[in-house]
């Protein structure tokens, strides 16, 4: 399969752990020039960047933060000069809201309204946000490969209110709409919904919890960060070649744990 990776340029957000550092570093092995982004945590970020330099790529780290909106269009900028525009964007980047889980007894109408603009604001707008700030340069190239990611909970719910899901919810009208939008214009743009992944920055669970959810998967087993990855390149690549405006779901996504997120 020919990605037609070799030297584009891949921008993606959160990438200083988990699925997002799987998939700079699966982009590093296409020999792709990979901006890697960071909220908090530089240090973890210029690692991933060694891994994806090591596997083949070139790398670059920049600060990115979804709810300034300042840092999405410097890191833009810095990235299309650097290397003369971005192809690719994995918008990965993504506002929890807390480490623990959702109080599944909190009633709705008891959150603030304050979380619902936060969240909505970070992982809705702020994704858009990084979205229009790379068009412009994806329309006069006449090619360009957009990849947002969502969550199974966006489908599923959680115990309690769910501005989170609400938020992610909102990726996939935000995907049908820019397909018909920049399709004329060579760019191609999907979701992909992973479930319950195992990755590096997912606190440990149960092997009772975890065994539990893979017998609920057609695969008898939950999905790698390095599982989505591979979907990720796929679909942000020229190995895609007119699929758009879809939603795809891993193998995971078939394992519900709405008591824990996907």
């Amino acid at each position: 399969m020919n990605t037609d990776l070799h030297g584009r340029v891949a921008l993606i957000t959160g990438a200083s752990s988990g699925i997002g550092a799987a998939t700079a570093r699966a982009y590093g092995r296409e020999g792709a020039r990979v901006a890697i982004t960071y909220r908090n945590h530089p240090d973890r970020a210029g690692k991933v960047a060694a891994d994806v330099e090591a596997a083949g790529g070139q790398a670059h780290v920049v600060r990115l933060d979804l709810e300034d909106p300042a840092t999405i269009d410097h890191a833009v900028a810095a990235v299309a000069e650097r290397w003369g525009g971005i192809d690719v964007l994995v918008a990965n980047a993504v506002r929890w809201g807390g480490d623990a889980p959702p109080d599944p007894a909190l009633r709705f109408e008891d959150v603030p309204l304050r979380e619902w603009h936060a969240m909505i604001g970070a992982n809705l707008v702020g994704t858009a946000a990084t979205v229009r700030a790379v068009l412009p340069g994806m329309r006069a190239k006449g090619w360009g490969r957009i990849v947002l990611i969502s969550s199974g909970v966006a489908e599923e719910g959680l115990p309690g209110p769910g501005p989170y899901g609400t938020a992610k919810s909102g990726l996939h009208g935000l995907a049908r709409g820019l397909a018909w939008n920049a399709g004329r214009d060579g760019i191609l743009v999907n979701v992909v919904a992973p479930g319950f992944t195992l990755t590096d920055s997912r606190p440990d669970f149960p092997a009772s919890v975890t065994d539990a959810l893979a017998a609920a998967t057609p695969t008898r087993r939950l999905s790698s960060a390095d599982d989505v990855a591979g979907l990720i390149v796929f679909l942000g690549s020229g190995a895609n070649g007119n699929l758009t405006g879809e939603l795809l779901r891993d193998g995971s996504a078939a394992a519900r744990a709405p008591h824990i997120g996907g």
